[in-house]
């Protein structure tokens, strides 16, 4: 295996890792919130976003309808998103 392969093996679990906290950071804050309990800071739902969990946790809010009303996570996330998104692909095709 070459140091690559390694590489993008790292890489493509990461990202599998990341985007699954972000999902399961969503769907707990949603429960926490229907039970008026103690919640996940929205500054952190951000961060695991910027981490890489983008995905994740726009999928997250869009399943358990959650943080769909605020203008920072309706417009914040899928723009994180798209900026990681546009990244990769400029890294992949090595336009950056």
């Amino acid at each position: 295996m070459t140091p690559m392969e390694t590489l993008t093996g790292f890489s493509v679990a990461y990202l599998l890792a990341i985007n699954a906290a972000g999902y399961i950071a969503m769907g707990i804050d949603k429960k926490r919130a229907i039970r008026d309990a103690w919640r996940i800071p929205e500054a952190s739902l951000f961060f695991i976003a910027l981490l890489g969990g983008s995905l994740g946790c726009f999928l997250g809010m869009k399943h358990f309808r959650h943080k769909t009303r605020h203008w920072y996570f309706k417009y914040g996330m899928p723009a994180i998103l798209f900026l990681q998104i546009l990244t990769f692909l400029l890294f992949y095709f090595r336009v950056l």
